[in-house]
């Protein structure tokens, strides 16, 4: 079965075209009318190697060796059948998509590569780069959540926005932006496999970053799953109420009841942004983060608030 397409597709993307809409019919066009000229930047074009550069905005970090020979073995017998997509840099071709070929074609010591060049902004070379790699499954779960937190910082773009142009929910963009708030060590343990999304997931319901870093240690000493590392959390959730006698600093010290998490994660999906629960027997307040106008308006759409 094919893949559908992600988002606007690399097709659209890498061509710079419209989207495909459905006009009214037109009337044909005459018989004799010629062609247009070909683009120049249509054309694929063959450049030395060395004056091409990665691009700053490539959210995958890691080249596993073993595919990349694979891939170069591949190009010695058949050639790049694919040319690279770039842009034009100061003088040197950037990278938009195609950075596997490129690091293969160096292991060759390929003199040219083919390439089609384009005209494009940050903005869509950081989402061309999400999307060719979602789209070949090249990013692990830390990858594509900087991806996302780029596309949102750098260019405010609200969750829901970033999830259209990459084709995810925008519960799945909300779910990976948050393993950014992981401490370190603990991101390093899901970047290298150690950790699942799932074991995340759990940890995060531990508002104290020394907490999440024991339980995840834990559960790998451990070898527990995510079931049994949500009783962990609780555990370590009810001994530190109960190492402390002031009840006041119980409730500094203890993270967020997995409830609470949880409630708090669904209206982060619900809102599409960064939302803040706090609770305690029974008052709190709910924060909701916006960074934009448009973020905003979408939020009181939701609460059906009429701004006017």
């Amino acid at each position: 079965m094919s893949k559908p397409a992600l988002g606007r597709g690399l097709g659209a993307l890498l061509s710079g075209s419209p989207p495909i809409t459905n006009p009214a019919p037109a009337a044909p066009a005459p018989v004799a009318a010629p062609a247009p000229p070909l683009d120049s930047r249509e054309r694929v074009q063959r450049v030395p190697l060395n004056r091409i550069r990665p691009t700053a905005m490539q959210p995958r970090k890691e080249f596993s060796a073993e595919a990349l020979k694979e891939l170069a073995d591949s190009i010695r017998e058949q050639g790049i059948v694919q040319p690279l997509i770039v842009r034009e840099r100061d003088g040197f071709f950037e990278l938009i998509a195609g950075e596997r070929r490129w690091r293969a074609a160096q292991l060759l010591n390929l003199a040219e590569v083919p390439v089609i060049t384009r005209e494009a902004d940050d903005r869509t070379v950081l989402e061309l780069a999400l999307i060719e790699n979602l789209q070949r499954e090249n990013l692990n779960a830390l990858e594509e959540a900087v991806g996302y937190a780029q596309l949102a910082e750098q260019f405010q773009l609200t969750q829901e926005q970033i999830a259209t142009k990459v084709g995810k929910s925008r519960a799945a963009v909300a779910n990976a932006t948050r393993l950014l708030k992981l401490p370190v060590a603990v991101q390093a343990f899901i970047r290298d496999g150690r950790l699942s999304v799932g074991h995340a997931k759990v940890i995060l319901g531990l508002g104290d970053g020394p907490l999440q870093s024991l339980a995840a240690e834990r559960i790998i000493k451990d070898g527990l799953n995510v079931r049994q590392a949500e009783g962990l959390i609780a555990k370590l959730q009810s001994r530190g109420a109960r190492t402390s006698g002031d009840t006041s600093k119980a409730r500094a010290i203890v993270p967020v009841d997995s409830n609470i998490g949880r409630l708090e994660e669904k209206l982060r999906e619900k809102f599409g942004t960064k939302v803040n629960l706090k609770y305690s027997q029974g008052k709190g307040a709910v924060e909701i983060s916006f960074f934009s106008d448009d973020q905003l308006q979408h939020i009181l759409e939701i609460l059906n608030i009429n701004a006017d």
